[in-house]
């Protein structure tokens, strides 16, 4: 009794069924990584709203790179300033001595992301009169009129938070803040 046919019916027969299986089955309820994921890609709409109340001044559209980098400190005392990047809203250097990168300084426009101001808020650290915070062992930051963030980067073990804070406020901070 020949059963070859049987054969050609059958494989497409199991396709089917277990096609049918899978797309039936029951949807897995999102697990916690989903959720996070969720709340971390989407702002409260309190949050969001009470944040635009406090940043009404800041304007949408950051200012263009190119015009922050007159507001870094000069090259002296040994360190040699090397502008590496600028974009919209940012502008980046790295500061070298002895051919070596020892920190990274910059300047970022928070008009877009006006979030990025809140750390400043619970500041008791001023430099050259302006909120100041570290973040994390080598960064060191300034909020210049609740819009630019000043950071200076170390980059080596040489360059402690005292240098960073000196660096800071070699920026001309003042004449910062008053770029529209």
């Amino acid at each position: 009794m020949p059963f070859p046919p049987a054969r050609k019916i059958l494989a497409p027969f199991l396709i089917s069924v277990l096609l049918l299986v899978t797309a039936c089955g029951q949807t897995q309820a999102p697990s916690r990584w989903d959720k996070a994921q969720q709340e971390s890609t989407q702002k409260p709409a309190a949050k969001a709203q009470q944040t635009a109340a406090q940043n009404q001044n800041l304007p949408k559209k950051a200012v263009a790179g190119g015009k922050l980098n007159k507001y870094f400190p000069a090259s002296g005392g040994g360190f040699n300033r090397v502008f590496a990047q600028e974009k919209s809203g940012f502008a980046e250097a790295k500061l070298n001595k002895d051919g070596k990168n020892v920190a990274v300084l910059s300047i970022n426009d928070i008009a877009g992301n006006p979030s990025a101001g809140d750390k400043f808020k619970s500041s008791t650290k001023k430099i050259s009169g302006y909120p100041a915070v570290n973040q994390g062992a080598n960064i060191t930051a300034v909020l210049v009129a609740n819009r630019y963030q000043v950071k200076v980067q170390s980059r080596d073990p040489s360059f402690t938070a005292s240098d960073r804070e000196a660096w800071l406020a070699k920026f001309n901070l003042s004449g910062l803040a008053n770029v529209k």
